[in-house]
């Protein structure tokens, strides 16, 4: 009985041995395939803004006339701007992005147009502020472990844009002026891509593009951007972050021809803080 019971342990032995085995080479397997990549945060907030000498041009029909500024480019600006990113899990997460154009431009009118049948022709100058509010908020899979990921985002955009002014000049040979106040805006598809690397614990590069396409309702058009850029941790938690930013803008309603194209492009900076 005695040599029966010593048997069936040394059998068991070797059996329960190599079941750990298993468990632990499969809890590291595991645990190495859940680790989040160095490229990612938790969670972070950056605040800073970026500097650029916009490009407007923007077309529309009045009751007074048609507003045509061509090709018109501003002063350089530095405009805020806001992003925020949380990861839920290991590779899926959230990220937005904020920015406001909120500026006055004054550029010089000439067109014509047909209003009630009655051709119109004239010139003049505009001076007008022009708002744009940009919000972007998309659910992102990042694809990787390493130090480096690729991620693709969906989700939504909201877009405000305001122009109002008063307008100086000549209308048909007569001289006059005439208020302009104009608002819309709408919701639409978003559709982002990223790539990210860890050169070191302190040390990151990334890139970034992001499209926006709008059919229908009372403003369509399209946003396209992207940015590349490099994030330097002096701290484990706070980093400095610097940037180039591109932006192109083009949005447009039907129901009185107006065409409003901006691009911005140009360095940007910001304070980081990771969790």
């Amino acid at each position: 009985m005695s040599f029966r019971t010593s048997a069936v342990r040394n059998t068991i032995r070797p059996h329960a041995m190599y079941v750990a085995a298993l468990l632990a080479l499969g809890a590291s397997s595991t645990s190495a395939f859940a680790q989040m990549s160095p490229a990612l945060d938790r969670a972070s907030i950056s605040v800073g803004a970026f500097h650029t000498e916009p490009r407007i041009d923007y077309q529309g029909d009045t009751n007074y006339g048609r507003i045509d500024t061509g090709t018109y480019e501003t002063k350089s600006v530095t405009l805020p701007r806001v992003k925020a990113s949380l990861l839920l899990g290991e590779s899926q997460g959230l990220d937005f992005d904020y920015y406001r154009y909120d500026k006055s431009y004054n550029p010089s009118l000439s067109g014509s147009t047909n209003i009630n049948g009655l051709p119109l022709t004239g010139n003049g100058k505009l001076n007008a502020k022009l708002k744009l509010d940009l919000a972007n908020l998309a659910y992102k899979w990042w694809i990787g472990s390493g130090n480096s990921v690729f991620g693709v985002g969906v989700g939504a955009a909201y877009y405000q844009a305001s122009l109002k002014g008063t307008a100086n000049g000549v209308l048909n040979g007569i001289a006059g002026n005439a208020s302009y106040n104009e608002k819309e805006h709408a919701y639409a598809p978003l559709l982002e891509l990223g790539w990210r690397h860890a050169v070191s614990d302190n040390l990151r590069l990334y890139a970034d593009a992001s499209g926006i396409k709008k059919n229908g309702g009372n403003i369509q058009g399209h946003i396209y951007g992207g940015a590349v850029g490099v994030e330097w941790y002096p701290t484990k938690m706070v980093g400095v972050v610097a940037e180039y930013t591109a932006n192109k803008i083009n949005l447009n309603r039907d129901r009185d021809g107006s065409d409003l194209n901006l691009r911005l492009h140009g360095p940007a900076a910001y304070v980081k803080v990771r969790f």
